[in-house]
């Protein structure tokens, strides 16, 4: 071999060990909770210059490649290079990067055929998920607006549970594109595009179908309405949420002033309207805002469980408790509660899981 390519060799060879051993300190910085999936990912991007970062490229790789080789390194090169008990873990779950849809970081997998600009639509069996797709920050323009609506439309009482999540690592969504915004005429434009969002928030909190939102990263203004709309919210450990409109001296338009009273009170509610400071994922867990957080890696997987988790419900049931909740008045509450109860009892979901529970076997729920 000549001394040319025996010096390339040894660079490849150099460059190979360094990418396997950043895999392994990232995921044991990762294991120790020094810090986030996503905050190690974007350290290592700004502050080693590796792009793309070491969970991304793993990923890409394939998470049972990168475990063979630092398998095959170890016995190699040595124990530095064993592979972390978080890749073992994850390749027996066959969550093995953007080939699987999941890695350490999610990847859509949207259904073939046509697309919409700015949302991902990705069927599972009974669950759907509406990625959206506008990196880096998923602004809540008028585009991104009207393709939520039509995937809602598309999916609605076609899938039992429907998941919101983002297609980047860096943004759930940073709210409402004002740029965009300030094209439109308030009084036609902008008053009709707020009302129609208005109805498809509405209409999620009224259906038959389950809303999750997976929230990765920032929830801002329209994002954390969005995120607020839905029937729970996961977050993530690096996730923040936050209604800035106030900074720019103009105030929530999705529904910011009348969910976030409902999830977390009314002081806080204020507080957060009226400062426009965010909170981390732990604060908006303790307040009632989020039902979950989950280390970055475990959001979408943990998203997913739970829409499983709802798909198995009855329907019609799901229905009408989300229908009659949240009454502002109790005795109208009571007398709704009622009706909806004589309603789903003599359903055929209702038979059906009566005798389910008699029979000792699970249900088959057909939202009749």
């Amino acid at each position: 071999m000549s001394t040319a390519a025996s010096g390339t060799a040894a660079i490849d060879t150099l460059v190979d060990r360094m990418g396997m051993k950043t895999l392994v300190e990232s995921c044991l910085v990762l294991e120790e909770g020094a810090a986030s999936a996503k905050d190690i990912e974007i350290g290592m991007m700004m502050g080693a210059g590796i792009l793309p970062g070491p969970f991304a490229r793993a990923d890409v790789a394939g998470l049972d490649t990168m475990f063979h080789r630092l398998d095959r390194a170890q016995r190699e090169w040595g124990d530095a290079f064993e592979p972390p008990s978080i890749l073992r873990r994850m390749v027996e779950q066959r969550r093995l990067g953007k080939k699987t849809g999941q890695g350490f970081f999610p990847y859509p997998q949207p259904d073939p055929g046509d697309q919409r600009e700015t949302v991902l639509l990705e069927t599972r069996g009974e669950i759907g998920i509406a990625w959206l797709n506008r990196p880096p920050t998923n602004p809540l323009s008028p585009q991104l607006v009207r393709d939520l609506i039509s995937v809602w439309e598309t999916v609605e009482g076609e899938v039992r549970a429907l998941v919101i999540a983002s297609s980047n690592i860096f943004t759930f969504s940073a709210g409402a594109d004002i740029k965009e915004f300030t094209k439109m005429s308030p009084e036609a434009e902008g008053a009709e595009l707020v009302e129609s969002a208005h109805r498809f928030m509405r209409g999620m909190e009224s259906s038959r179908t389950a809303t999750i939102a997976a929230v990765n990263s920032i929830a801002f203004g329209g994002g954390c309405e969005l995120a607020m709309a839905c029937d729970f919210r996961i977050a993530a450990e690096s996730a923040t949420f936050g209604q800035p409109e106030i900074s720019l001296g103009i105030m929530p338009g999705f529904g910011g002033t009348q969910r976030l009273p409902r999830l977390v009170g009314e002081g806080k509610a204020l507080e957060m309207n009226l400062t426009g400071e965010p909170i981390d994922a732990y604060e908006a867990h303790r307040v009632g805002l989020v039902n979950e957080v989950v280390p970055d890696h475990e959001l979408f997987d943990t998203a997913i469980g739970w829409a499983r988790k709802l798909a198995e419900k009855a329907p019609l049931a799901i229905g009408e408790i989300k229908r009659v909740s949240a009454r502002g008045d109790l005795d109208e509450g009571l007398a709704a509660e009622g009706q909806a109860f004589g309603r789903v009892f003599g359903s055929e979901d209702a038979k059906e899981g009566i005798s389910a529970f008699l029979q000792k076997r699970q249900p088959k729920f057909e939202g009749k």
